[in-house]
Parts: structure tokens; sequence; C-alpha cells
């Protein structure tokens, strides 16, 4: 082969060779661009999950109401979020509405409404609430009609760290009236007298206060 002919050869080779690093190299440079590209798709979206997971699991709760023991102030089938920091720093006070574990049963989530708190001696009478012997009852203007049942006789002595709990629509509502009977009617508890624990409800069972009513309606839960 001639001289200038092995010369144009090795020229082609190196052309060609040229080409196939250039093609390889934009392959690799495309397939980076994608990978980029679906990346930024889904950071973004991890992120938002892992968030959602940390705000559902130690700030919110997600709550759709089961019955209508908390009527008027909640229906059935109402969905509304809890704050599950709000006594993080502070103690539950009396009317706040909150969600706990039910005692006797403690995976079932209930939603009642503080009543006694700890120390207290909380007497019912006559569908009246009188607290520590007090002359007059504590104001109820909440509850949807007048009260009937289990609404007399009935006398609380809550205990250290510990709650008393009553539903809004006391004629119907489950609440630390009957949780005791529950327990011996379940088996949880053998006697009465055991079963007097499980009347109330401890702080550390408690995972948070109403905050807000989101379905049907918008409803703030401020002073309530």
């Amino acid at each position: 082969m001639r001289q200038d002919d092995k010369q144009e050869t090795n020229r082609l080779q190196e052309t060609e060779t040229g080409q196939t690093e250039y093609a390889v190299k934009d392959a690799k440079s495309s397939r980076h661009s994608k990978g980029k590209e679906v990346l930024s798709y889904l950071l973004p979206m991890a992120i938002a999950f892992a968030a959602a997971i940390v705000v559902s699991n130690v700030v919110l709760i997600n709550a759709v109401i089961p019955s209508k023991s908390m009527e008027n102030l909640l229906h059935k089938k109402d969905r509304l979020f809890g704050f599950r920091l709000a006594y993080a720093l502070e103690d539950p006070q009396r009317y706040d509405v909150v969600m706990f574990h039910y005692p006797v049963h403690e995976e079932t989530i209930y939603i009642k409404r503080v009543i006694g708190l700890p120390g207290e001696t909380v007497e019912i009478k006559k569908g009246r609430i009188y607290i520590d012997g007090a002359k007059e009852p504590i104001k109820e203007d909440y509850l949807p009609e007048k009260w009937m049942t289990g609404n007399d006789g009935f006398v609380f002595e809550v205990p250290k760290d510990c709650y008393m709990m009553l539903g809004d629509n006391r004629n119907i509502s489950g609440d630390s009236r009957y949780w005791a009977q529950e327990a011996v009617d379940g088996g949880v508890a053998a006697n009465w007298e055991e079963a007097k624990q499980y009347t109330y409800v401890h702080k550390d069972k408690i995972i948070g206060r109403a905050i807000l009513k989101y379905y049907p309606n918008f409803h703030w839960f401020i002073n309530i």
C-alpha cells in the first residue's frame, strides 16, 4: 500500500474512533441528564412523603368521628385534626376535647371532653356536675339536650396524673361513668375494685387535643 493510502486509512480510522467516542460520551451525557431529571421529580416527592410521615406521627392526628357521642360539637363522620404536642409543655384543662387510648382496650382511640382534673372529686347530681363539693355546678352550655341517662349518683375521685372524661351527648356516650363496668364485663378486671383504675385516663395515654375540624366544614376548636 502506498504511503498516502496508509495516511488516508489512518485518518479514517481516527475519525471513526473519534465519532464512536463522541457517541459514547453523548449517550452517557444523555443518560446522566435523564437521571438528573428523574431525580428532580423524585426528590421533592420523597421529602414530602417523609415530612407527611413525621407530621402524622409527631405533630398531627387525622381522625374520623365514629359515633354521635360528641354532638353537637362533632357529628358522626366528621373529620378533624388533633395536635399531638398540645400537652408537651402544659397539662390538659377542663373542657379540652382530647383524643386518647380507651382505658379498657388501648388499641381503640376515643375522643371526649376533659371534665375531672387530677386530685379532684367530681360528683354528678341530677344532671349537674360539682367539683370538690362546690355549691354551684360547672357551666356546660355545650350539651345538645337534657341530660337524662346516667345523670345522678356518681362520685369520682380522680387519681394523680389522671383525667375523668365525658362525652357531650351524655345520654348515649360511653365514658368514665361506664368504663369500670365495661372492664368487668369484658374480663379485663376481675371485680369492681380492680376495675376502678379503668375509669380514668392517664396523662400518658392522651394522644392530643382537637384543634380543627376540616370536613364537612371548617371549625377551629378555640375556647370550646
